[in-house]
């Protein structure tokens, strides 16, 4: 267990309206199920809550913004400082004006693709196969089926460390392949995209087309966390790693999709360790029959061991 560091913080910021939990566990809010607990896990009330928390949390103290933990393994340690999640009241809205909609960093993204898609909105049909959220889609510059989270956003809204609220358009999020970079740490509290004006019998075709494909090559139903590594120029990771045979391989209670083998599962059992273990046996066994060294598309966090 963590120190609780609570009654510090409360007494650095009297004025916080959000709950503040010590060693709360982490593993019920991730996909794969498993993970130690967070030192302090934080919900604001909202976006002026969050950022006077920031203002007056000490500077050194770790910070770390969670979703629903769809892409993420959470280390069996936990994570040391304060995880911050985002509550839909305060930040899951999704509205409509014109042609462009705002979400809030916690509304699912195929809340948003299916609020563009009722306002005969087309571009964001991609959100429609992602599971995650837009606080998500920011971060890690989120795609499917040819579409990517740079190719519709307009602005996105963030609270820094310090506690200023900032905007940040299109170019300075910095948007590369499955990453985005504002040159500082932030967390996204929302977003603005651009829709284009479309037939809405095309928008679900579309939109069918993506869940079709998500439901019948993907395992949605299993204890997993999305593509775990990122495609290499030029290759699709998942060919390299069923050529490097590794389909279906086990590490204790974790195991390669036999559907898809660029997701890892638990089977049940699987701890945060043996999740990782096998992630990093794939990227060995790829390296040594094909020379392409795999990079880790789900983000990893916390400690090893238990805290």
């Amino acid at each position: 267990m963590f120190d609780d560091i609570t009654p510090l913080l409360r007494r650095l910021a009297p004025d916080l309206r959000g709950r503040l939990a010590a060693n709360e566990p982490l593993a019920p809010l991730t996909w794969f199920r498993v993970g130690g607990p967070a030192q302090i896990l934080f919900t604001p009330e909202d976006e002026a809550d969050l950022a006077y928390a920031l203002s007056r949390f000490p500077a050194d103290l770790p910070v770390m913004p969670v979703g629903v933990g769809s892409n993420l393994i959470v280390r069996d340690g936990g994570v040391a400082g304060i995880v911050v999640r985002l509550r839909p009241r305060g930040f899951g809205e999704v509205t409509v004006a014109g042609t462009r909609i705002t979400a809030g960093a916690v509304a699912p993204d195929k809340r948003v693709a299916e609020a563009a898609a009722a306002a005969g909105l087309g571009g964001l049909e991609f959100y429609h196969g992602i599971p995650g959220t837009i606080g998500g889609a920011l971060t890690m510059n989120a795609g499917a089926n040819g579409g990517e989270t740079k190719d519709v956003l307009v602005e996105a809204r963030a609270v820094a460390r310090d506690g200023a609220v900032l905007t940040f358009t299109n170019a300075a999020m910095n948007f590369a392949y499955r990453k985005s970079d504002v040159g500082r740490p932030v967390i996204f509290t929302g977003a603005v995209f651009q829709g284009l004006p479309t037939d809405p019998a095309v928008i679900r075709e579309r939109m069918d087309a993506v869940q079709h494909h998500r439901e019948t090559v993907q395992p949605i139903r299993e204890k997993t966390g999305g593509s775990t590594f990122k495609n290499p120029p030029g290759h699709s990771a998942w060919k390299l790693i069923d050529a490097a045979g590794c389909r279906g391989l086990r590490l204790g209670g974790a195991q390669v999709s036999e559907m898809h083998c660029n997701f890892l599962i638990n089977t049940g059992t699987a701890t945060a360790a043996d999740i990782e273990a096998l992630g990093e046996e794939v990227r060995r066994r790829v390296k040594e029959t094909s020379g392409v060294e795999l990079q880790w598309e789900i983000k990893r966090v916390g400690v090893s061991g238990k805290a």
